[in-house]
């Protein structure tokens, strides 16, 4: 097998095993090219069904094409989308810029939203793909595992996670208590309680995420290419704190080779991305509270 047929393999395993291992297992799905195709592996490891709900943690901020083009794929996929929000900040605005800082505003509208989705304790919104219809409910049996296409070329404190990371029934993670996982042997049994986050794409890179679009022809979200203005998204978040690079590339296979030209080799991938830069070490902190 080449690099992506190998790491196709490994990644529809871990899917297999979280599936196999977690009675309540959902994937959360940011809309950009990571979690896509996590999805994309998640259809292929189930035979064209993706069995566990898909989670998307809504912060009302989010860049505008990203929401209409994950309503649209919900529904041409026939997915059972669970939509999470931390609705008590925003509707009093503890949101960045209305008087907090960006890494408040994370917290709040990303790890808080994020966990008490997880452990059903808040409403949250679900599309019934059937119905084509979205439907309330005010809580929910809590999620034993969360699948996350998070890799550890991305950003530093993601490189010292496990594929299954276990964190506290509060969502916290202890980045120094993670069992090492050798010759691809994964603790997938844990204490009651123990939230787990499963990372099949953990050993990825933002080359070979590329590459496997480009091979699989896996449409994603076309602000991630240039669309006249030489400029596009190498990563996605809220509007606010995310910024495009410059960039003609209009394809795939356009990105590619920008990453093989090293023409960002030294700029990091989440540059764009200002709340990764307010204060040293606060991005790994907030990991350790919930966040992906």
């Amino acid at each position: 097998m080449d690099k992506l047929e190998k790491l196709e393999a490994q990644s529809i395993f871990i899917l297999r095993e979280a599936y196999r291992s977690f009675k309540r297992c959902c994937m959360l799905w940011s809309i950009g090219k990571d979690s896509t195709v996590l999805l994309w592996l998640a259809k292929k490891a189930f035979y064209g069904h993706v069995p566990f709900d898909l989670l998307h943690i809504d912060t009302s901020l989010k860049i505008p094409e990203m929401i209409t083009y994950r309503d649209q794929v919900a529904k041409a996929l026939k997915l059972r989308l669970v939509v999470g929000q931390n609705q008590k900040a925003l509707s009093e605005q503890q949101t960045y810029p209305n008087g907090k800082t960006r890494i408040e505003c994370c917290k709040a509208l990303k790890s808080e939203a994020l966990n008490h989705t997880l452990d059903g304790t808040w409403p949250r919104r679900v599309y019934d793909y059937r119905a084509d219809r979205w439907e309330s409910y005010d809580h929910a049996e809590p999620y034993q595992a969360a699948i996350v296409g998070v890799r550890s070329d991305e950003e530093g404190s993601r490189s010292k996670e496990r594929v299954f990371s276990a964190r506290d029934e509060r969502s916290e993670w202890d980045a120094g208590s993670q069992p090492p996982e050798l010759w691809n042997l994964y603790k997938t049994e844990f204490a009651p309680k123990t939230h787990v986050r499963v990372h099949p794409l953990l050993d990825w890179t933002e080359l070979t995420i590329w590459e496997y679009i480009e091979k699989e022809k896996i449409p994603v979200i076309p602000i991630y290419f240039d669309q006249g203005k030489g400029i596009r998204y190498r990563s996605l978040g809220c509007y606010p704190c995310t910024s495009p690079v410059e960039s003609s590339a209009q394809t795939p296979k356009d990105i590619i080779e920008e990453l093989v030209s090293g023409k960002f080799k030294n700029i990091a991938e989440r540059s764009g991305r200002a709340q990764d830069q307010e204060g040293g070490g606060t991005l790994e902190q907030l990991r350790k509270e919930g966040y992906m």
